[in-house]
Formats: structure tokens, C-alpha cells, sequence
């Protein structure tokens, strides 16, 4: 029976997840699941997944949560400090799929106990890459990828020798305004860029599939993981979404994944890994489907690709300004103190202040001075989002 625990059980990957744990529960034995506000959905799921632990992050929901799990044997615990003691339990595999930077310190936490960790927390790479991996490595742990698009590169590397990999191609579908004329784009409203064309997902990862800048996390995580060059990592516009990423090698040859955009996939592999066993997911009809496109991404329409590339030659703790920067301007999108393009803006006035003076590239990467560039980055970017508006 494997031990498992699920950092973020009630979010979209996260109930991916239990879709697929909860078919085989004699299988699994479930430790704690983490959550957010969603309280009547975690408990729920701790029930039904015959969990030891629920976790909500936040301190104040301690008491709802307590109530809806009263009389079911499941241990109720709030707050980050919480959540990290959660992620020093005993496991074999834990899901991190917390959104933001939040999921750094979890994830740290599992892997100092040489936990498998499926990685879905695209923050943490992007944030502190070097950090994350060196801890898996001094540990003895596994790192898994869950986004898709890392999933499919990890899948085609089965086998294959790092050196004689020329490139990394990643997939995006162009989110919701990949149609719309570039200068439309500065009116586009929050409720315009919450809807995907292809994927069912949260509305902060859909929006961030609208501008690229999830694309653009990406484009760092896989520098991170693979530990290719940023020269090496390319973006092309896909609008299937049935292939996830390519890697070409010396030969010429082009090794593509291609699935249904179906997270269950990645998520499945990463649980069963390194078995590759039967998923619950479409099968493809490739004379059906006919035919699959592909093109460049319009730097002018998606600037956060740009910022991405900046970020991967700065290095150090770009990656942490980067992220911190561009969570606080979804924040201001989402409240409307900003508009769509503005967010871009706002990252890019943060990364040129933080450059500039506070030396990111010859400070050690370690969680504190992680979350110290977190907080300042967080600060710059408000300030710019006042002079802004």
C-alpha cells in the first residue's frame, strides 16, 4: 500500500488526483490532504479518501473545518505551520499542488524526508530551481514532474542521453485571446480571460494561460529540471493541446508526447512511475483529430515570454522576483486596479528596480533569502501598480 499525501487536494489538479486515488483506495493510504477555503470540498475528500489529516492553510477556518469533520476519525490541523508539520509525516509519494509560492516550503519539507515528490507547483522551480533539486538530491528523493508539458518532456527522455538533446520545445495553446487583435488586448475584462479554449482550470492558471506568463514559468522550470540551456527551450502555439512537448536530439529526430489534455495523464504517470499502468483518459482518433497546427507565439501579444527568457540569463533570484512580481499583478488584475497588458508591465518595472539593486545573481539561493525576494518583489510590484493607476 503506498503512503501518499496531496498538497493542494482542492484545487483542480489536486481533484485530479483523487479521481484517480479514489478508484483504487485498498491501494493507497491516504496521510493528509491540505487545502484552502474550500472547506466543505476537503472535508468531503478526507472522508471519502479515509484520510488521517485535513489541513486548511488558513488558521482562521480551523473551527468550520473542526465542525464537518466531527465524529469521522479525521485529525483537523490550519495554518502554514501546519501544513509543513503535514509534509513531514512519513510518505512514499506527495502531490504538491498548492498554487504560488506557498508550495515552496511543503515541498522542501517532503523531500528532507525522501519523498517522491510529484511536482505540480510550478513556483517552486521557478523560484528556487537549484534549492529544490539540491534537496532532492541530498535526500535521496525523486522529483516528479505533473505540468503536462514537463510530464511529456520527462516521458520522451526515457532512455535517452542528456547530450544529445539540441532542443526542448514546449506546447501552449494560446489561452483565451490567442484571436483577438493585439491592440483589443489592453480592454480585455477578467471574465474574458477566466474562460479556456481547451482546459478546465482555476481561474489564476487560466488567466496566466491568457497572458503566457504560465507558459512563461515554464520556460524556467524546464531550464531547472532538465537543466538544459535557456537557448535550448522553445515555445510554439498549439492549439490542440494534444501535444504536450517535443524533444529533438543530434540526429534530427523530433520525440513528441502526445495525450488528450486530460491532467489525469501526467498525474497518473507520476503516481505510478515508474510503471506506466491503464488511466481512466480518452483515447485519441487520430484520423478523427485530421490534422494539428502549429505556430509561433506573437511576442507582442505574449511579452511575458520575453521576461521568461530575461529571467533564465539573469538567473540567481530572478525567478523569485519574477513569480512574486507576477502574482501581485494578477492580484491587481483580478481586483481591477490594473488592466490585462498592464501585468506584463508591472513584472517587467519589478524585475528592472530588483535588478538594479539588489544584486539577484550573487545571492545565495536558500528559503530565506527565497522568501525575503518574495516579499520585497511583492512590495516593488504594488508600488508599481500605484504609480500605474
Amino acid at each position: 500500500m503506498k503512503r501518499v499525501t496531496l498538497f493542494g487536494a482542492t484545487g483542480s489538479v489536486g481533484q485530479s488526483a483523487i479521481d484517480l486515488i479514489a478508484r483504487d483506495l485498498d491501494a493507497y493510504d491516504v496521510v493528509a490532504l491540505t487545502g484552502g477555503r474550500n472547506l466543505v470540498q476537503l472535508a468531503t475528500d478526507a472522508v471519502r479518501l479515509r484520510a488521517d489529516l485535513a489541513v486548511t492553510c488558513y488558521p482562521e477556518c480551523y473551527d468550520a473545518l473542526k465542525q464537518l469533520l466531527a465524529g469521522t476519525g479525521v485529525a483537523v490541523a490550519a495554518g502554514p505551520d501546519a501544513i509543513a508539520e503535514a509534509a513531514a509525516r512519513p510518505v512514499d509519494w506527495a502531490l504538491s499542488a498548492i498554487i504560488g509560492a506557498a508550495g515552496l516550503v511543503p515541498g522542501l519539507v517532503a523531500l528532507e524526508h525522501g519523498t517522491t515528490l510529484a511536482l505540480a507547483n510550478k513556483e517552486s522551480l521557478v523560484t528556487a530551481g537549484p534549492l529544490l533539486m539540491a534537496k532532492a538530491q541530498s535526500h535521496g528523493a525523486t522529483v516528479l514532474p505533473v505540468d503536462s508539458e514537463h510530464s511529456a518532456v520527462f516521458q520522451a527522455l526515457v532512455g535517452e542521453d542528456m547530450a544529445a538533446v539540441e532542443r526542448v520545445i514546449i506546447t501552449a495553446s494560446g489561452g483565451a485571446f490567442r484571436d483577438w487583435p493585439v491592440a483589443k488586448l489592453a480592454k480585455a475584462t477578467l471574465a474574458e480571460a477566466s474562460c479556456h479554449p481547451n482546459w478546465n482550470m482555476g481561474q489564476r492558471i487560466t488567466i496566466d494561460s491568457a497572458s503566457m506568463f504560465n507558459k512563461g514559468m515554464e520556460l524556467i522550470e524546464t531550464k531547472e529540471f532538465f537543466g538544459v540551456d535557456p537557448d535550448m527551450i522553445e515555445v510554439l502555439v498549439h492549439r490542440e493541446s494534444l501535444i504536450h512537448a517535443l524533444v529533438g536530439f543530434n540526429d534530427g529526430a523530433l520525440m513528441a508526447h502526445v495525450g488528450p489534455p486530460d491532467m489525469r495523464h501526467a498525474i497518473g504517470y507520476a503516481l505510478h512511475w515508474p510503471d506506466r499502468r491503464a488511466l481512466p483518459v480518452e483515447r485519441l482518433d487520430l484520423a478523427k483529430i485530421g490534422a494539428l497546427t502549429f505556430e509561433a507565439p506573437d511576442q507582442s501579444r505574449y511579452p511575458a515570454l520575453a521576461l521568461a527568457q530575461r529571467v533564465m540569463q539573469t538567473g540567481g533570484l530572478a525567478g523569485a522576483v519574477f513569480n512574486a512580481a507576477k502574482e501581485r499583478a494578477l492580484d491587481g488584475f483580478i481586483a481591477g486596479q490594473i488592466g490585462f497588458m498592464d501585468m506584463s508591465r508591472i513584472v517587467e518595472a519589478t524585475l528592472d528596480t530588483m535588478t538594479a539593486s539588489a544584486g539577484l545573481q550573487n545571492v545565495p539561493i536558500t528559503l530565506d533569502t527565497v522568501l525575503q525576494t518574495d516579499r520585497l518583489a511583492r512590495i516593488r510590484a504594488a508600488e508599481a501598480i500605484s504609480q500605474l493607476g
